[in-house]
């Protein structure tokens, strides 16, 4: 049995807005001003205290408790304000067989919560985020703990959007597909070892199965 992970910000949902949202907010609590929501964007993908440190900035270490806390409060509430699917998502998921499941950086419980809330938990059998392992990717430790949830598999593909994603497939011994509607480029994926790439949600299971193949 084949088994595909998803990455989730920038692959199956788009949530930069509320992301950089709550992250401006972070800052305005800490009397900063705000930044341009694009340079945020570059941010995600390597969890929530890695976001808020790069937006606070290296020269500010003693705001970023205060900062980590508002931008943790604002999300809560927010996180569903702008974020949905990308267009195709929920459809492709429906067509893919095998188990599924998602490994994000972005904290567990605010995973759980989108996934929920936007139709995507009943198609995934585990949601593994930040906090759930100690080691967030490029390290596959999540990964395994998702795959451990599954039944047993011979092939696994991960699918996602960053080079992150890119580095944890290479470090777990998966296949990779690279999604080209997020923050990665096809250049940058392609620099990390990716060949196989999805530029519409529509194309993902035929993209996942030449990413299976020997």
């Amino acid at each position: 049995m084949d088994a595909t992970l998803f990455d989730l910000d920038g692959t199956l949902i788009d949530s930069f807005v509320d992301i950089a949202r709550s992250a401006n907010h972070a800052r305005s609590v800490v009397g900063l001003p705000p930044l341009p929501e694009r340079q945020i964007f570059g941010y995600v993908g390597e969890g929530a205290q890695r976001l808020i440190e790069r937006t606070i900035g290296p020269e500010h270490p003693e705001l970023f408790p205060q900062a980590m806390a508002a931008w943790r409060e604002h999300y809560e509430v927010h996180c569903l304000d702008t974020t949905r699917p990308y267009p195709g998502v929920v459809e492709a998921l429906q067509r893919m067989e095998g188990p599924k499941a998602l490994v994000t950086n972005k904290p567990g419980p605010a995973a759980r919560k989108l996934a929920e809330a936007l139709g995507l938990a009943p198609l995934l059998s585990a949601i593994v985020g930040g906090g759930d392992v100690a080691n967030r990717k490029p390290d596959p430790e999540g990964c395994r703990l998702a795959l451990s949830k599954l039944p047993r598999v011979e092939r696994v593909v991960f699918v996602g959007d960053s080079v992150v994603d890119a580095q944890t497939a290479v470090n777990g011994g998966y296949g990779f597909v690279g999604v080209l509607w997020g923050m990665g480029t096809r250049d940058t994926l392609s620099a990390c070892g990716a060949k196989v790439f999805a530029e519409r949600a529509e194309e993902l299971p035929e993209a996942c199965r030449r990413a299976r193949l020997p």
